[in-house]
């Protein structure tokens, strides 16, 4: 008796589950442009629609972060010079640990200076970050990338209408045998292709995204060469709200890429920008659903917003994993103090454990809750973890409790037993000063060398007992 079968049903080995097997989209050329305009109607902000479908939350068994700061961060930033990209590299190196868990860095190799910070970067010997490329689609770039010796290249595939038409002036039929032609160069070359698939979140998603994840996908195998794709939301407009439709929608994106473009999520990253604050959200739902990396840059530099910012995903891989697998989170506050220091670059005070302030709270109450626990008011050990002790800005709102924490914090003093308390006469005379100040008119926040000497003046063996008890924080210049 003949079994019967049910093409249409096929037995998942990742779920365990009798699935209904993916459909499969086909490319849906069209005369004129889709440009959503119910949602991008250029006038307002931009909407953001629900029809209440989900999809599974599917975290890769590993996941890891790539860089883009040599090439969509410098779009943004005076370019660096060979040695700053050089060190860069190198502290990225090594805070993604013995796991290489910030996995690849792009880099432009377009001139003469690209060109020899790639070569320093080579020479060093690094397994990660792996060093790769973005070129534009033309042989000549193809063969730089080949005589550099780089494995792997991005290449720009513009998905959108927006792209297709009304930049490249081409259908979605020739935009796609366009791409398709470019990859089979690349493969030729013997390099493996990374596909950025640009403005993914205004993008006919099953009428040309899929088809064209698909037809990557059979290209890939009929090469026997990893075909990676880059789903890059390029304004920033994608959401991760449960229910949001299409094409705005992260969770939608990355699982339709996935399961009907054949995608595996080895091959799959998530590329993300700020301009309406959810570059972070997003990339780590990116990874919540299915796609192995995500894309950032140090410090989230890059075109308009920015992108994600590399720290960030850090200390989110941290939290969804409970654990920094070997990550050294004390790095970040390197680079942070390179940018500074070395290369100008202005981080916002603010900004989340890169900034100067980040951990730095003002309020006397606050500074009184610190002074009796210093986890009432920190986030985390920023001190261990990131080698940036909480401290206390002082100012005509400080309160004695906040003057008694700086002595503390600026000289490092973490033994209750000896530590200055509130109630000393070196803090009163201290406040007496600072409240003079802000009579005066004065409505800034006293700067650690101003205190210092104040505190030089008022009580030199004071001042000493305490340099000398504790080794003191390094002075920024």
């Amino acid at each position: 008796m003949q079994k019967d079968t049910n093409p249409v049903l096929q037995f998942s080995n990742k779920t365990n589950l009798l699935e209904q097997s993916a459909y499969k989209y086909q490319l849906q050329d069209r005369e004129t442009p889709n440009l959503y305009r119910y949602l991008y109607d250029y006038k307002s902000v931009p909407k953001v629609p629900f029809n209440h479908r989900s999809v599974p939350m599917n975290m890769p068994q590993d996941i890891w972060i790539t860089d883009t700061t040599f090439r969509d961060g410098q779009q943004s930033t005076s370019p660096f010079n060979v040695q700053q990209i050089v060190h860069l590299y190198k502290l990225m190196h090594k805070l993604g640990g013995p796991k290489g868990l910030i996995r690849q860095s792009e880099f432009f190799v377009y001139t003469d200076k690209d060109r020899k910070a790639v070569e320093e970067c080579l020479n060093l010997g690094y397994k990660f970050p792996e060093v790769t490329s973005w070129i534009r689609a033309n042989e000549k770039d193809f063969d730089i990338v080949k005589s550099l010796g780089l494995k792997e290249t991005g290449i720009l595939v513009s998905c959108s209408d927006y792209h297709i038409y009304n930049k490249m002036g081409l259908t979605r039929k020739q935009a796609m045998d366009k791409y398709l032609g470019i990859v089979k160069s690349v493969l030729e070359k013997g390099i493996k292709p990374r596909c950025h698939f640009e403005d993914i979140t205004r993008a006919d998603f099953y009428g040309f995204v899929v088809p064209l994840a698909y037809e990557l996908t059979k290209l890939s195998e009929e090469a026997k060469m990893p075909i990676k794709i880059r789903a890059c939301d390029t304004m920033g407009f994608g959401v991760s709200y449960p229910g949001a439709a299409m094409p705005r929608s992260v969770q939608g994106i990355i699982y339709g890429i996935m399961h009907y473009g054949g995608v595996k999520s080895e091959l799959l990253e998530w590329h993300g920008h700020n301009d309406f604050y959810k570059v972070v959200t997003n990339a780590s739902t990116a990874w919540l659903y299915g796609a192995s990396s995500v894309n950032c840059s140090l410090l989230g530099i890059g075109e308009r917003t920015g992108n994600c910012p590399l720290e960030a995903m850090v200390i989110e891989y941290a939290s969804l994993k409970g654990t920094t697998d070997g990550m050294k989170l004390p790095v970040i506050t390197e680079i942070a103090e390179y940018f500074e220091e070395e290369i100008g670059y202005e981080i916002p005070p603010r900004t989340p454990f890169v900034g100067r302030n980040f951990n730095v709270t003002r309020a006397g109450i606050h500074a009184d809750g610190m002074l009796k626990d210093v986890e009432i008011y920190n986030i985390f050990d920023t001190e261990a973890l990131l080698n940036r002790p909480a401290t206390v800005a002082v100012d005509s709102h400080s309160g004695l409790a906040g003057v008694a924490h700086w002595i503390n914090s600026y000289f490092r003093i973490k033994d209750k037993e000896i530590a200055i308390k509130k109630t000393d006469i070196i803090v009163a005379k201290i406040k007496e000063v600072v409240d003079k100040e802000y009579e005066n008119g004065r409505n800034t926040v006293m700067g650690d060398y101003e205190l210092e000497n104040i505190l030089k003046q008022l009580d030199y063996e004071q001042y000493e007992k305490l340099n000398h008890m504790h080794v003191k924080r390094s002075k920024k210049k």
